[in-house]
């Protein structure tokens, strides 16, 4: 039994993903086949196809890439009791290796992968939402949540990005203060995910300490370059950064986060959606048969939320 799919045949860019047929992945015993509605697209899934990640992750071609889903359960594995067919689901599908991803009409997702879709979303919001909003939230996490309160200021990097917005509004709902970077076009939108906007560039810590004299509480790097560097000047404890860009940030005194899959955290996730506490803007929505062109949307670096797949 085939199925439609996006794939590549080697390491490659946009112009190397064909839409073809490939065969329907095998469930495992603690997975579920679920049935695509929608795959969010990350730079990570271009990055993965690229051979940049070569060197921590195995990659087997022919290779579909994505790692974010929403869809509903179609067969579930031997020991999957805790979803059932027809179930709505979303899931940030990662394995330690790369090649059954979710630019498919099926993926086959491990239970620990998935979460029950919130209802106040639309599919194409719930498809952005695994990867962006967990990291955002382990992100938060490794602060300590309990430390991102009321009283307490956070500086976002790239706020108005498919990470950076969640990462505000995360924030924003656990009381802090939060103030974005971003360029001026995206202003406007941060305020309304209820940031203070600052404009990145040279004079950036000058600009965060006239809003924060006394300095920040923590800060999340989304951005990379010197965003670690310029965290540093303004926060109150320079080992308050957490990055999910620059690996050297551990030597620097900060934190390092590599997303992981996690039920409980994508639950976690769920309920704020559901509470009206986290939305996914969507800035692009596009069929699964052009993948090549929402990559190209994710490579240009201005993509405002989420591009997604659609089938």
């Amino acid at each position: 039994m085939d199925m439609k799919a996006v794939a590549l045949h080697r390491y490659g860019g946009p112009d190397q993903l064909e839409y073809t047929d490939l065969p329907v992945p095998r469930v495992g015993p603690d997975s579920v086949l679920v049935r695509v509605k929608a795959a969010g697209v990350n730079p990570v899934d271009w990055k993965v196809a690229g051979g940049h990640l070569d060197a921590i992750l195995d990659a087997h071609f022919p290779l579909v890439p994505g790692w974010d889903v929403a869809g509903v359960v179609e067969r579930t594995g031997a020991d999957a009791g805790e979803f059932s067919p027809g179930d709505e689901v979303i899931g940030y599908v990662r394995r330690d290796e790369a090649q059954h991803g979710t630019y498919a009409e099926l993926v086959s997702a491990p239970v620990r992968t998935l979460a029950r879709k919130p209802t106040a979303l639309t599919w194409q919001q719930a498809a952005g939402l695994p990867l962006a909003g967990l990291t955002a939230h382990q992100c938060l996490k490794r602060l300590g949540l309990g430390e991102i309160a009321r009283g307490k200021t956070v500086l976002v990097h790239a706020a108005a990005g498919g990470v950076g917005s969640m990462a505000v509004q995360l924030a924003a709902a656990l009381g802090a203060r939060v103030i974005g970077t971003a360029g001026e076009s995206n202003h406007a939108y941060l305020r309304e995910l209820g940031a203070e906007p600052v404009t990145y560039g040279d004079g950036l810590p000058g600009r965060v300490r006239a809003l924060a004299p006394d300095g920040v509480d923590a800060a999340l790097d989304f951005v990379g370059g010197e965003a670690v560097e310029v965290s540093q000047k303004v926060l109150k404890d320079p080992g308050r950064v957490v990055s999910v860009v620059d690996t050297g940030v551990v030597e620097k005194g900060g934190a390092y986060l590599f997303v992981r899959p996690d039920r409980e955290d994508l639950a976690a996730l769920a309920d704020r959606a559901e509470e009206g506490l986290l939305t996914v803007h969507v800035n692009r929505t596009l069929p699964l048969r052009d993948a090549a062109g929402a990559w190209r949307l994710s490579m240009s670096g201005k993509v405002r939320g989420k591009v997604v797949l659609e089938l």
